[in-house]
């Protein structure tokens, strides 16, 4: 997607060799039209899949993802990183590891929201070591339902998660594909 690969070159951050900030549009203040382009080019992508729910992580795939629903006309749902009064019964949980916090979370999605019926597409913003993704599988395994694809904002190839993915046979969608962060540039594959 060229908008997304312009936007990185002119204001994504290289702060080491596996480390991209994005914030000036992603992940701290978000770029809304952008959004919404990418929205509709995870829309285009899976179209005619049967998609009948969206699933993130709280909260830098909550943007994206509520384009993509927007596009396709279904809900979001986004797996809160911490348990609330609010949410505490009959939840579906994994653990996933943050690299860029160094932390392991508890992610929870309510069982009411999403069942052995749905077909899920999983959107997150970065696509690493895969640790977002698998948790984020096992909260839909749980559920019993079915995953359609799985959406990333930005993959940094030279790393192991999209390899574990097509290795356990899901289908990945990158917009933006990053081949090396060395030198502090960005160097893409497509």
């Amino acid at each position: 997607m060229q908008a997304l690969k312009q936007k990185i070159q002119a204001e994504g951050i290289v702060l080491s060799e596996q480390v991209l900030k994005v914030d000036a549009f992603l992940n701290h203040q978000i770029d809304p039209a952008l959004m919404q382009q990418i929205g509709h080019e995870f829309a285009r992508r899976f179209a005619g899949q049967g998609i009948s729910k969206i699933v993130t992580i709280e909260a830098s795939g909550i943007a994206p993802a509520i384009m993509a629903g927007l596009e396709l006309g279904v809900p979001v749902i986004f797996a809160r990183k911490y348990q609330s009064l609010t949410l505490k019964d009959d939840l579906y949980t994994a653990k996933v590891f943050s690299f860029t916090k160094q932390s392991e979370s508890t992610i929870a999605i309510s069982a009411k929201h999403l069942s052995a019926s749905d077909h899920v597409l999983l959107i997150d913003d970065f696509l690493a070591n895969g640790h977002a993704a698998k948790a984020l599988i096992e909260l839909i395994q749980q559920a019993g339902a079915s995953i359609a694809g799985i959406g990333v904002v930005i993959e940094k190839s030279f790393q192991s998660g999209r390899a574990e993915l097509d290795g356990r046979g899901y289908r990945v969608e990158s917009l933006a594909r990053i081949s090396s962060l060395q030198g502090g540039r960005v160097s893409f594959l497509d």
